[in-house]
């Protein structure tokens, strides 16, 4: 069938044959799996026609947007940008005092967990008189349940390099197959990746794809979170045999 997609390129005023939005619809289309042209474009948004043939089901993942349209925020003089997100600064105050938004609604880091943690965060600081308690959102363990699922905190290799210089990140990264898979015919890979800040190599992000990616993460989070190096997890004695060992076993010969 063809499809309409919306989509955002990189910068406003780019061709669009210079476009890229950052979804599998150009894997789709790099691969040649459908085809596709361009209807118009504004600014910074595409518009794309896709024609999609050969498949029996297509799944498509296009976001979705906040159910504000109903609530009356503009009576109440509260601010919405335009997908209807209400902005809200790290404590969780809209431009209308006294009035708060949490969760999805606000726009970034769409998890149920993070709303409930903003949440908790701001009904300790309203009514346990804790002033100066807030969420951070800067370190947020996330996974992908997919087949193998991925777990990810932190900076990308890419944003680590663009915030503290390229000189003074370290990139660790294994790859491997996991025990469980010793003596079976497919043999899927688990990849794993540290990204060190430099000189001391405080680990600023860790990546990982594989079998047991999602229960690893919620424990890795937390020495991440708390500011853990590359020595610390190297201190840390393995256990035998799991995928996790390999996040305490790194060598330094796998750097790059």
């Amino acid at each position: 069938g063809t499809f309409t997609f919306v989509g955002t390129v990189n910068e406003p005023g780019q061709e669009p044959k210079e476009v890229n939005l950052k979804t599998d619809l150009l894997l789709l289309i790099s691969m040649k799996l459908c085809e596709s042209s361009v209807l118009d474009s504004f600014e910074n948004i595409l518009i794309l026609q896709v024609t999609l043939e050969g498949f029996e089901k297509v799944l498509m993942a296009i976001g979705r947007v906040p159910n504000t349209d109903s609530l009356g925020l503009d009576k109440a003089g509260i601010t919405m940008d335009g997908r209807g997100n209400i902005p809200v600064d790290e404590y969780q105050n809209t431009n209308v005092e006294r009035v708060y938004a949490v969760g999805d609604v606000c726009g970034k880091a769409l998890l149920t967990p993070v709303a409930i943690a903003a949440g908790r965060h701001l009904a300790h600081r309203i009514f346990n008189g804790e002033a100066s308690r807030k969420l951070s959102y800067e370190n947020i363990p996330t996974v992908v349940f997919s087949h193998p699922p991925i777990g990810t905190i932190g900076l990308t290799s890419a944003e680590a390099e663009e915030k503290y210089g390229a000189e003074n990140i370290k990139v660790y990264q294994s790859r491997f197959t996991n025990m469980y898979y010793a003596m079976t015919e497919r043999k899927p890979k688990t990849y794993m990746k540290l990204i060190c800040l430099l000189p001391e190599e405080k680990i600023v992000g860790l990546h990982v794809m594989g079998l047991g990616a999602d229960e690893m993460l919620q424990g890795f989070g937390v020495a991440v979170v708390a500011g853990a190096t590359k020595k610390q997890f190297d201190s840390t004695v393995a256990i035998h045999p799991t995928s996790a060992e390999e996040f305490v076993t790194m060598s330094w010969g796998l750097s790059m």
